[in-house]
């Protein structure tokens, strides 16, 4: 069975693993799922990923969570795109999480990048998730 929109069920998988106190989590991987946990490692909302290849072929993504005293760095994760209602947005319209304090992950021309990034140098794009 297909699924609609792996974005998303990757997002839940990292929120479920939270709430459960779990110290890494893993997801089937691609392009799009590695980006997005390389921007949470460059902007210190996890502490490191990888890419595990499993028996068969695939390939899952494995973060590590990072806790600061007994809570998670990570407070909240929302999918903004969906796919019935994309989220274009242009530069001057990004959206800024908790006033800067968290990050919205764009997909540009140039690739994946914070808000910050593509406000810097000046691209709109789609809105794919925001993280607190």
């Amino acid at each position: 069975m297909s699924m609609t929109d792996p974005i998303a069920d990757f997002l839940t998988r990292v929120r479920n693993a939270i709430k459960a106190g779990k110290k890494s989590v893993d997801a089937p991987a691609s392009k799009m799922k590695i980006g997005i946990a390389d921007i949470m490692k460059n902007t210190h909302f996890v502490s490191d990923y990888s890419v595990i290849e499993a028996e068969g072929g695939k390939k899952y993504v494995s973060l590590k969570l990072k806790y600061n005293n007994g809570s998670c760095v990570i407070e909240g994760l929302r999918k903004v795109s969906k796919p019935g209602i994309r989220q274009y947005k242009k530069s001057d319209k990004l959206p800024r999480v908790r006033n800067g304090l968290g990050i919205a992950v764009i997909s540009t021309s140039k690739g994946l990048m914070t808000d910050r990034q593509a406000r810097n140098q000046n691209i709109g794009g789609e809105v794919i998730c925001e993280i607190w």
